[in-house]
């Protein structure tokens, strides 16, 4: 079983360079909210956490989304922020500590959009005050909102981040300006897909110019929300291109898309995932996600020879791991060892752990 598992996880176990960034493997660690920074300063906890998911062959970790520095952004009081001050020592601390592990880790910048609880007076921003209890953003609060991304985007450089990520996915902020659901405007930043796609290309131009040249951009993305699995940013490739072109052409160098099942088709006539079709459409490293690894049957399933080939093909280049890691840091030693009885399946109360 040991030689076996570890023979189809190969080309999943070795290095490779994702952007210019060199990794130990081509294992992502998705980024999921864990609620456990209170002041939304992350803590040596929140280090070692990071750390447990190096030290087992994570090649590329991905934090938890962090808020950028502005009031509209989020209200929970124990997500991290990217801010100066407190909240970058607290980072410095988790680069620290996956770096100590031969890991490498990228910041999730974050903005809630609608889904920020109206508090202390602010309203949710949103592209066009939908829903109706929202702010409808100002091109003055456009303005602010990059100025926002680039201030956080430098934090997490001089904090140690070896990427950024900006999410762009699941009905939040930048994902309801490329939603023709939620995005109304009928300025230069609504209507058309190229339209839709502009403030969040000008986010990544922001953060781009902010960082060192040498760092990756990483853009989430998906089609579904967390309140709307049907939900679609793009009916058809040619409109997924015009979307993602934008990101390209504002400095983007992976495109991580998100999935709820990583086999499901993201077109019909096709079964290019959605991920597949970032690579294929834009020629960026791709980053593909979805139900991997929930349970134990999967090692030894058709699903994950499908993974491995598609991968092998070139149809992306990492796959990110999200809730197995919750209660099995060590998921990917343990699949390459074998040691199958040691890794527990996904359940629902797995998210209430930390360790």
């Amino acid at each position: 079983m040991t030689t076996t598992l570890t023979t189809a996880l190969g080309s999943l176990l070795t290095p490779t360079n994702l952007a210019g960034l060199p990794l130990s493997s081509r294992f992502a660690m998705a980024p999921m909210t864990r609620f456990r920074s209170p002041g939304g300063v992350p803590t040596p906890e929140v280090a070692a956490y990071y750390r447990r998911r190096a030290e087992h062959g994570i090649g590329l970790i991905i934090s938890e989304g962090v808020l950028v520095g502005h009031p509209s952004a989020g209200h929970e009081t124990t997500v991290p922020r990217m801010t100066a001050g407190a909240a970058e020592h607290g980072w410095l601390r988790v680069t620290g500590e996956v770096h100590a592990a031969g890991g490498r880790i990228a910041a999730q910048l974050w903005h809630l959009g609608s889904a920020r609880e109206p508090v202390d007076g602010i309203a949710a921003w949103t592209p066009s005050g939908v829903p109706g209890d929202s702010h409808a953003m100002t091109l003055a609060d456009i303005d602010t909102l990059l100025a926002a991304y680039a201030d956080a985007a430098r934090v997490a450089a001089r904090a140690g981040f070896d990427a950024v990520e900006i999410h762009a996915a699941h009905g939040y902020l930048l994902d309801e300006f490329l939603w023709s659901h939620t995005n109304r405007r009928t300025d230069r930043f609504g209507g058309s897909p190229a339209a839709r796609a502009a403030f969040p290309a000008e986010v990544i131009r922001a953060v781009r110019a902010a960082v060192p040249a040498e760092m990756p951009i990483i853009v989430r993305f998906s089609q579904f929300k967390e309140r709307d699995y049907a939900a679609r940013i793009a009916g058809s490739p040619a409109e997924l291109a015009v979307l993602l072109d934008a990101f390209t052409a504002a400095g983007a160098d992976v495109l991580h898309a998100s999935q709820r099942d990583f086999a499901a088709p993201a077109f019909t006539g096709s079964p290019r995932n959605l991920a597949g079709w970032a690579k294929h459409l834009t020629g960026l490293p791709s980053i593909t996600v979805g139900s991997i690894g929930l349970t134990r049957d999967f090692l030894g399933s058709g699903a994950l020879r499908g993974l491995i080939e598609r991968l092998d093909a070139g149809e992306f280049d990492l796959v990110a791991l999200g809730r197995i890691l919750l209660r099995n840091p060590a998921w990917v030693t343990l699949a390459a060892a074998g040691r199958l009885d040691e890794i527990h399946d996904y359940r629902k109360s797995d998210e209430d752990t930390y360790h």
